[in-house]
């Protein structure tokens, strides 16, 4: 029934113009906004809402997954930006002083939005590096 459906995710913010923001001017990508939803246009045609919620309260899981290439030159550049990455000292998820997470797995470095939603750069062969990201 809904094999051929266009099915997108999304997720809630507290703060639709800091939100906006962010994934337009910090990360890059297309954001438009329709009665007060943003759209995320990320590559590939694939879309992702962003929804005002009045008791927004962050996801605690990643929401949001960006391959890239080059995971160090990713959290260098956001980092330049503003982006602080989240460090992790637990059992089976350690991240060096970058919050880069290495040697299990893919590279993987998390980080949030203004909403505190958590959102990651990991690396992907297939991953196309971004204009903004490229030295």
């Amino acid at each position: 029934m809904l094999k051929d459906s266009k099915a997108f995710s999304g997720f809630s913010t507290g703060d639709i113009p800091k939100t906006r923001e962010f994934y337009s001017a910090t990360l890059g990508l297309g954001v438009t906004e329709s009665h007060g939803v943003l759209t995320l246009h990320l590559a590939g045609g694939n879309n992702v809402l962003i929804y005002p919620k009045p008791n927004h309260a962050p996801a605690t899981f990643t929401v949001l997954n960006f391959p890239v290439r080059d995971v160090d030159l990713a959290v260098d550049e956001l980092t330049r930006r503003g982006v602080r990455f989240e460090i992790y000292d637990l059992p089976g998820l350690k991240t060096d002083e970058k919050g880069i997470m290495r040697g299990n797995g893919p590279a993987i470095a998390w980080f949030k939005d203004p909403a505190g939603n958590i959102l990651c750069h990991r690396t992907s062969r297939n991953a196309v590096t971004p204009a903004h990201l490229r030295r």
